[in-house]
């Protein structure tokens, strides 16, 4: 998870479990989910307690995909990294890696792009300045 600025970790649960005994491909867009929050939240796209912040402005998804590398089956923890590798002018392009936190066997990678809006009138807007700012200092590169 060197490559990803931001990362998650999960214990699989017996009821993420589907019937052909791996765990049900809807949980990892909820994986991507958390990795997302934690990182909008450290570059200040959303405040900590998930309210907008004081301008209306915040994220939607526009787009969401997976790659299932391999299944994942009880017991198992992982380690779902996150990292954004393109911004816009109102969105944002982020890939995550869903690993094995033991071994790093990778099970899954995938993406979203974010648009940038203003609630709740949900038109797009820029990604603010402050954000960009704050995306471009955690990755340590400019966009």
């Amino acid at each position: 998870m060197t490559d990803f600025p931001i990362s998650v970790r999960f214990p699989i649960h017996w009821v993420d479990m589907d019937a052909y005994g791996h765990v049900n491909n809807a949980r990892y867009l909820t994986w991507f989910e958390a990795a997302r929050i934690a990182y909008m939240i450290r570059v200040g796209l959303v405040a900590p307690d998930m309210q907008r912040i004081e301008d209306g402005v915040g994220p939607i998804i526009a787009t969401a995909n997976v790659d299932y590398l391999r299944p994942v089956a009880f017991p198992a923890e992982l380690e779902v990294g996150v990292r954004v590798t393109r911004i816009g002018t109102t969105s944002i392009t982020m890939e995550y890696a869903v690993d094995d936190a033991g071994s790093g066997v990778r099970y899954a990678k995938g993406g979203t792009v974010l648009v940038v809006l203003r609630y709740p009138e949900y038109a797009k807007v820029p990604v603010p300045p402050d954000i960009r700012a704050a995306i471009e200092k955690l990755e340590g590169r400019a966009f």
